[in-house]
């Protein structure tokens, strides 16, 4: 069991307030906007978030004003099985302003036969965004599904150049 402590931070953007917790490894867990309406009062906390918090942030806004950010932030993934990270790797290396199929994902980690469990792992996925699995279509061209709603996914695949 894990034992670091997390803390967390709201960071207000253009498209809506994320919720954003970190542990001393990394950024663990990223939370949409509609997964923060519970009266977004800022947690409290005794010291000032660490560097890296304060960096993410500040590319979370510019990203969220679309512009291309690097995600040069360190992660804490360790709540992740070996299969969900491994389509998390797979997932950060589609470029921005593309996308790609399930299948495709479920290629690249060498289990081709695994597009629905890609799809679940993409559910998953702690730190969307950072991790874009929002990149992510069916093959047949359709949007797929996403943890955010799908007017969300639309809005941030806009915001990197996709167009449907």
């Amino acid at each position: 069991m894990d034992h670091l402590v997390r803390d967390s931070l709201i960071v207000p953007t253009k498209l809506g307030p994320f919720r954003v917790q970190y542990s001393p490894r990394g950024i663990s867990r990223v939370e949409f906007p509609s997964a923060c309406s519970d009266g977004l009062r800022p947690p409290k906390t005794a010291a000032p978030p660490p560097l890296f918090i304060r960096k993410f942030s500040s590319r979370l806004r510019r990203y969220a004003d679309g512009k291309p950010v690097r995600w040069s932030v360190p992660l804490d993934l360790s709540a992740g099985t070996a299969f969900q990270q491994a389509v998390w790797r797979a997932l950060k290396t589609i470029p921005r302003g593309e996308t790609r199929s399930y299948g495709w994902v479920a290629q690249k980690i060498g289990q081709p036969k695994a597009s629905r469990a890609v799809g679940a792992a993409c559910g998953a996925n702690p730190v969307p965004v950072i991790v874009p699995c929002h990149r992510v279509i069916a093959s047949d061209g359709s949007i797929g599904g996403f943890g955010g709603g799908l007017p969300l996914k639309r809005r941030l695949l806009q915001i990197e150049g996709v167009r449907f």
